[in-house]
């Protein structure tokens, strides 16, 4: 068990934030600071200077990223070649028969390798695995010398089945680290052992050209802690939801993308579970995006169908979390139509929304909440002045309130009620696609904006309540704390139910796990059990898309498949296809060590509270076109049990909570709230 202080700290598009349990002194400390984005360790070493953290005190640091997820956004990528089977240099271009927008023949499409760093070789294996054409190994050594001879600093070797039999790659791989000048040589059976041919290569291609990049910014991480006294290990959160040794991670570069969302789901479901809401909507409004998510049962769903823009699925398991492009920072402006819009684009940590005072000049999410009431302009995190209420009215009336015809408070109602529409898309999007209802959930709302606009989007979903963290906007850092180790793993066997070896079947799960167990060994992080996860993936012959099953274990019966497949199929479409054989598709096996279990009672801490709620201060907040007269209440001072009816503003370091009229909140465990939707 880990008897010094444990570091959560996630970096965000705008903030990096952390938490620090000290189990020692019993105490727990938090800090949130401006993202350094042209080095993100800078940022990291901030947080943990403000936090008045001891580094040589600090037994573990876990650390979510958006390294990973950036550099792929915005094609910040290491030059990467490609070595494939002869006649298919082009399948991470052609792709699916999709297009980047559904009406009209417009939109950009960018491969992660461009063509003419995607070399063919002579090599064959048919579907069962075997040899159609021998690999040709003076193509592939010419092909090597010609990638380097282009300046390629990573490899990917992606032959066409090399999912039933690697050899090929295998071979490839050898040969090119004769003459290879490091070790970013990714194989693509290696990472993703499943068909799809274009997901598979685009997996790899996404994990060769984004591991230079991670290792070098997880050297430099280690190093800046290892010179101010840090003397343990940094685990790196991955977008399954689990964690992994900074010494490992950089092998398997494509799992770390998703990794800061991820982190926010752990979160949520193990407040959620501690509060005896185990079936929730996740909502993570932050500076640049929304993040949302559904969690039945306490668990968090990961899917392999991951697809993070146009064109780029990841096909590695990962939390299964959905973005929108709608933040405290998002942008808003009316088109060349005439009609309001909000984001995508953000104006990100610099320069920000107006209020910051950075030189942001327009109109954004944060300033509209600013306009109208529900933000204190003096609380505002990092803001460094020379900006006025009145400097924003006046951008916000010249910007939207004049084209639209209104005044300025108007045009900020507007901007909200945009913004939340999108939001709410967002979660009808992730709730009604599962097949799950978003009245039969409570809303969890997190991040830095969530819970200023989360009762508005309840009542918009026909959510009951709402839960609010006892910190919000650290969830995400909060998430690396009590998040367990985890390793995934997909085998493609693509074979019917009814001629499937079922022998077979067990002994890749039992393989899976043997996998699992050593990668945990190997991390040499203290953990109290492993629990195995065992899940197929199936479809009916002829479909494309598979359905994720869950197994009771790794040695199911043939009957239990195919039962379990019709009921898991019936509950997402309402349809029985009892005449069409069911094909299982994929093995999927997660490893994952439980880590000791995490006390949150102590996130707002007891002694500073006071016997009842008293307001200090009030500020007026308009309301659909009504100004009300709100009291606003610091929520580390609030009574456990506390019951206030809205309106009301509750503040605190990392965010505000809004309670709208009509509403009533009321105290919960480990400090939560609970916001009761038109109670």
């Amino acid at each position: 068990m880990t008897k010094g202080g444990i570091i959560g700290v996630d970096v965000g598009g705008t903030f990096t934030d952390l938490v620090m349990l000290d189990p020692d002194m019993g105490g727990i400390r938090l800090a949130k600071t401006a993202t350094t984005l042209e080095n993100q360790a800078y940022g990291v070493l901030n947080a943990i200077a403000e936090a008045g953290a001891d580094p040589r005190a600090v037994d573990l640091i876990v650390h979510g990223t958006t390294t990973t997820t950036n550099a792929v956004l915005e094609r910040k990528l290491a030059k990467t070649g490609l070595i494939t089977t002869a006649g298919f240099r082009d399948i991470l271009e052609l792709g699916r028969r999709t297009r980047p927008q559904a009406y009209g023949m417009k939109g950009v499409f960018r491969p992660i390798i461009p063509r003419d760093l995607r070399l063919e070789v002579p090599e064959r294996m048919d579907a069962s695995g075997a040899v159609v054409t021998p690999l040709d190994e003076d193509a592939v050594r010419a092909a090597v010398e010609r990638l380097l001879e282009l300046g390629c600093e990573a490899l990917v070797i992606h032959f066409l089945h090399a999912y039933a039999n690697p050899d090929h790659e295998r071979r490839t791989a050898e040969i090119a680290a004769e003459f290879w000048p490091n070790g970013y040589i990714t194989m693509g059976h290696d990472l993703l052992s499943e068909t799809r041919e274009f997901e598979r290569g685009v997996t790899a291609a996404v994990n060769a050209s984004v591991q230079p990049i991670l290792e070098v910014y997880i050297a430099r991480l280690r190093n800046e802690l290892a010179d101010k006294g840090y003397a343990g290990d940094v685990l790196v959160m991955n977008g399954n939801g689990g964690m992994v040794s900074s010494r490992m991670v950089s092998s398997a570069a494509a799992k770390t993308v998703m990794s800061g969302p991820a982190s926010g789901v752990m979160a949520a479901a193990y407040t959620g579970r501690r509060a005896g809401e185990e079936n929730l909507l996740t909502y993570d409004m932050g500076g640049t995006s929304t993040d949302v998510a559904l969690i039945r049962g306490g668990n968090p769903p990961v899917s392999n169908e991951i697809e993070i823009e146009y064109a780029m699925p990841i096909h590695v398991p990962m939390v299964d979390v959905r973005t929108v492009g709608a933040g405290g920072g998002s942008i808003a402006f009316v088109n060349a139509a005439g009609l309001l819009e909000v984001g995508p684009e953000s104006a990100g940590a610099k320069p920000g929304p107006i209020c910051y005072g950075r030189g942001g000049t327009r109109p954004t999410i944060s300033d509209a909440n600013l306009l109208l009431g529900r933000l204190d302009p003096g609380r505002l995190n990092s803001v460094e002045g020379g900006i006025t209420r009145e400097t924003v009215e006046d951008i916000f009336l010249r910007e939207l309130g004049e084209p639209l015809g209104v005044d300025a408070i108007a045009a900020a109602e507007a901007v909200i009620r945009m913004a939340n529409a999108k939001m709410a898309g967002a979660i009808r999007m992730v709730s009604l696609s599962l097949g799950a209802d978003p009245r039969d959930f409570a809303l969890f709302a997190f991040g830095g904006a969530g819970p200023l606009h989360a009762a508005a989007l309840a009542r918009e979903l026909g959510v009951p309540r709402v839960l609010i963290p006892a910190r919000p906007g650290i969830t995400n850092a909060l998430g690396c704390v009590v998040a367990d180790l985890r390793h995934d793993f997909v085998q493609t066997v693509n074979t019917p139910v009814d001629l499937i070896d079922i022998d077979h079947l067990h002994d890749i799960f039992e393989q899976q796990v043997r996998a699992g167990t050593d990668a945990l060994a190997r991390e040499r992080i203290s953990i109290r059990e492993i629990q195995k996860e065992f899940s197929v993936e199936m479809q009916f012959k002829g479909q494309s898309h598979v359905v994720r099953v869950p197994l009771e274990n790794g040695t199911p019966s043939r009957e239990e498949l195919r039962s379990r497949f019709e009921k898991e199929y019936w509950t997402r479409f309402k349809v029985e296809l009892a005449d069409i054989t069911a094909v299982v598709v994929n093995l999927n096996c997660s490893v994952i060590g439980k880590r000791d279990p995490v006390d949150l009672s102590g996130l707002i801490d007891p002694a500073g509270r006071a016997a009842e709620a008293v307001p200090v201060g009030t500020r007026t907040v308009t309301f659909d076109g009504t100004a009300y007269k709100t009291p606003i209440y610091r929520r580390e001072t609030l009574p456990a049990d506390v019951r206030l009816q809205g309106p009301a503003l509750i503040e605190q370091l990392d965010c505000t909570t809004l309670v709208p009229p009509g509403d009533r909140v009321e105290g919960a465990t480990d400090g939560n709230l609970i916001i009761h939707i038109g109670a």
